[in-house]
């Protein structure tokens, strides 16, 4: 159960922390949820391993929520430097080599792949989600123009959270396992 106090955001620190993302992780897998939960509540689809996280984080921590020590929500941060982590995600780097933001070629920006976002359940509909964004521009819009993301367009829950906190489609595609909307966000907005 959560506390009182909403959960703070920071950058990952430890390996505790990435431990547990993974645990996280595994509970919201689309095939570890049943359909009905994952209709309502969203999942997350790319299982990660230690070691990933690791290389990861050691490019660009990413931003998690905690609650005292626990890890209330997570947002992995995937510079393109780490497409190599990660090769069932190469077709999706290789369609960001194709697209545009704002009237330039993606590349031309400077970003990186949000690479997964995911709250635990006792923490939804508390601002967790937002929060984890803000500290993205936080942490990292001296760094990046913006971020992309792909979104499963059967998890309306997470696309509609993404279209709140200011993501704008790209493009959206299908490919051999689902169909996928293309979303930037800008880190630099005034606005955030």
């Amino acid at each position: 159960m959560s506390s009182s106090s909403s959960p703070r955001t920071c950058l990952v620190t430890d390996r505790a922390e990435l431990e547990q993302i993974l645990q996280l992780q595994a509970a919201n897998l689309r095939d570890h949820v049943a359909p009905e939960q994952a209709a309502r509540e969203g999942f997350v689809t790319v299982a990660h391993t230690l070691d990933v996280l690791e290389k990861m984080h050691a490019l660009a921590p990413s931003v998690i929520a905690k609650d005292g020590g626990k890890v209330a929500g997570y947002a992995l941060v995937m510079p393109v430097g780490a497409r190599a982590f990660v090769p069932i995600l190469d077709p999706m780097f290789q369609l960001l080599e194709t697209l545009s933001w704002r009237g330039r070629p993606l590349h031309e920006w400077g970003y990186y792949v949000m690479g997964q976002v995911c709250v635990a359940e006792e923490y939804r509909g508390q601002g967790v989600f937002d929060a984890l964004y803000r500290e993205h521009c936080v942490s990292y819009a001296d760094r990046f123009a913006c971020t992309v993301t792909e979104v499963s367009t059967s998890n309306t829950r997470s696309l509609r959270a993404h279209a709140r906190v200011g993501f704008e489609t790209l493009q959206t595609y299908r490919d051999a396992t689902d169909e996928w909307a293309v979303m930037a966000l800008s880190l630099r907005d005034s606005a955030r």
